[in-house]
């Protein structure tokens, strides 16, 4: 049913495009060789820089659009990490606003210390093997706040029993370019057993340099 309606729908604005298509070469054929030049010489160019214009000013609009519905969302994330009490509640808030602002410190100044202290929070005490990715991504978002304290955290998760944690941790690191790392990154780069972690100490340790 929705096919046939769509279908009968689309049947009307069909036939308008064939009868503006139809109307415009019955009237083209109808002018002159002299203005039909003068159009091509003349008018084409100013359609087609007009063209050009309207499509730089739409993508100009929708860029704007998009970065004020991007900010609407962290600053409503923002404030519902302020409100939260319950710490899985806030981890879990945390996680999206770092999503959201794409893994950046900027515009999240106002909470980047609570931020700071969840995620060293959350490595130190979210212990055993199942909770790995949530002591990850907690290493990892440290390194993205741009906030040179965490190094010594970073550094002890080095030395986690997951390699995933390592790698984040080795991401961390080089996200910060700790040059008091570079000795421990070095020595996982060549002797982990892991190869992720074998490549994320060695990007870090470029990003470093």
């Amino acid at each position: 049913m929705r096919s046939d309606e769509s279908g009968k729908t689309n049947l009307p604005a069909i036939g308008v495009i064939l009868g503006v298509v139809i109307a415009g070469v019955w009237a083209w054929k109808r002018l002159s060789l002299e203005t039909q030049e003068q159009i091509i010489d003349q008018a084409l160019p100013i359609l087609f820089e007009s063209l050009a214009v309207g499509v730089v000013l739409f993508l100009l609009v929708r860029r704007f659009i998009r970065r004020q519905a991007h900010r609407r969302e962290r600053a409503k994330l923002m404030a519902e990490f302020e409100r939260a009490t319950v710490q899985d509640k806030k981890l879990e808030i945390a996680l999206k606003l770092m999503e959201i602002n794409e893994y950046r410190a900027e515009g999240l100044e106002s909470v980047t210390p609570a931020l700071r202290d969840l995620f060293t929070t959350t490595l130190q005490s979210a212990l055993g093997d199942k909770q790995h990715r949530i002591r990850g991504m907690a290493a990892s978002h440290l390194g993205a706040l741009n906030d040179r304290t965490v190094i010594p955290v970073l550094l002890k998760a080095l030395e986690d029993e997951h390699a995933y944690v390592r790698s984040c941790a080795a991401l961390g690191l080089g996200r910060l370019r700790a040059g008091e790392a570079k000795e421990k990154l070095t020595t996982m780069m060549e002797n982990d057993w892991d190869q992720t972690v074998r490549s994320r100490s060695r990007e870090a340790l470029e990003r470093i340099k």
